[in-house]
């Protein structure tokens, strides 16, 4: 690993570690990778039991902000008493004043609290901060960061953009110095929003190959015709409103019964006991195996033994919605065929019956045709398969993305350091 060196760039997270945000560690620690020195601070502690390799590679040290002020009103208050001698403190405030007008919410306080610690603790060495999401993680950066007099910037990525108010989102990026985005379809909705649409830039996520399992050498030619040998239909993801899993559950219970299947779940989430009441009710659930959150190692264990993927995303109630889901990625660099839905940002990936099969989302009746197509076509899996894995490594390896964010935070590119070498 190379040595870490230059400007210190605090880091703040809603979570830290989180498995369902493996984009975001494998930023970070590509970030450090390429000189960055930063340190992590998260809004919450962990709640996840498992942690990703990717997590290990990350060295910069973790503060945990009280996620509760009356958790740690001590803190608090020391937090209080040394930030209002800040030099930015007051601006700081008549911003967190007249968001409170707007948001009277406990929610807005415990941001102000939050951030008034983080402006006290930050260490002099920090020069700059950078937030992953646009809602709380951004508010707490844009706060602390008006005390101390520091520049911020933030990434933005599905939730934060479609259902934070447009008035905070305007007020966000009058402030920060630049904002990453990793949809075309988000930095589109941004820019309608920005005073200065020339801060906004459209990063993909993509995958650090390196630091990837190679794809199973070859799969097998399962087509559903044997009951003692299923086709195996994986989906990762939490179990959420917007990932669909309710419309998923009723397309496989209309899969014909001459078609052998198994369907298995990667991933948490609070719709848990209500899927699986589902199917049991289409009478399904012998066939429907839920593994829970899984480690990497696991998740790629669960890509290698199935036979196609699938992810049935749609727009919640709440108008929360994906952006581009990273697992679709690692469904094609793993060599899966994919079913999906033409929603969010998941067309700037999958082009309908080239490398991969899109129908509406919120649609059981075409999610169930596609499934039963790919399941009964072992050629056409490996023709979308290859299509997509090659759509991964031209126009989704993440370097360039990581490269980016650590220029614009004040590090040679990695181009330039190695030119250097």
């Amino acid at each position: 690993m190379s040595t870490v060196s230059g400007p210190r760039v605090a880091v703040v997270l809603k979570g830290w570690p989180r498995l369902s945000e493996t984009f975001i560690a494998q930023e970070i620690a590509g970030l450090e990778a390429r000189g960055v020195a930063l340190e992590i601070w998260s809004m919450r502690r962990p709640t996840d039991k498992l942690r990703h390799p990717v997590h290990d590679r990350v060295i910069g040290r973790t503060v945990y902000l009280p996620e509760y002020l009356k958790d740690d009103p001590v803190r608090v208050l020391r937090g209080w008493l040394k930030a209002r001698r800040l030099p930015g403190y007051a601006a700081a405030r008549a911003k967190f004043l007249a968001d409170l007008r707007r948001d009277r919410t406990a929610n807005r306080m415990r941001r102000w609290g939050q951030a008034l610690v983080l402006a006290a603790e930050l260490p002099d060495s920090v020069e700059r901060l950078y937030a992953h999401f646009l809602h709380t993680p951004a508010s707490v950066t844009r706060y602390a960061a008006t005390m101390r007099s520091l520049p911020w910037s933030v990434s933005a990525h599905a939730k934060d953009i479609w259902t934070s108010e447009p008035w905070e989102i305007t007020g966000k990026l009058a402030d920060c110095a630049w904002l990453t985005t990793c949809t075309a379809q988000g930095l589109e909705r941004l820019r309608t929003l920005a005073p200065d649409p020339d801060r906004l830039q459209l990063v993909y996520h993509g995958l650090d190959f390196g630091h990837l399992p190679s794809p199973p050498a070859g799969r097998p030619t399962r087509d559903g015709s044997d009951p003692n040998d299923p086709v195996v239909i994986l989906s990762i993801g939490r179990k959420v409103e917007k990932k669909g899993y309710d419309d998923l559950l009723k397309a496989l219970a209309q899969l014909p019964r001459t078609l052998h299947w198994r369907f298995e779940h990667v991933g948490g989430g609070g719709l848990g006991d209500a899927l699986k009441a589902q199917a049991v009710q289409l009478e399904i659930a012998d066939r429907c195996h839920w593994l829970g959150a899984q480690s990497q190692k696991q998740v790629f264990a669960a890509l290698a033994r199935a036979d196609l993927f699938v992810l049935a995303s749609k727009r919640a109630g709440d108008g929360d919605q994906d952006g581009l889901p990273n697992v679709l990625m690692e469904a094609a660099h793993q060599g899966l065929p994919i079913v999906s839905t033409r929603t969010a940002a998941i067309p700037e990936f999958i082009e309908d019956t080239v490398n991969g099969l899109l129908v509406p989302p919120a649609a059981p009746e075409e999610l169930a045709v596609a499934l039963e197509l790919l399941a009964r076509d072992p050629a056409m899996r490996r023709r979308l398969a290859a299509a997509a894995a090659h759509t991964v490594r031209t126009r989704f390896s993440y370097e360039a993305g990581v490269d980016w964010i650590a220029g614009a935070l004040g590090q040679p590119r990695l181009a330039q350091a190695r030119a250097a070498e």
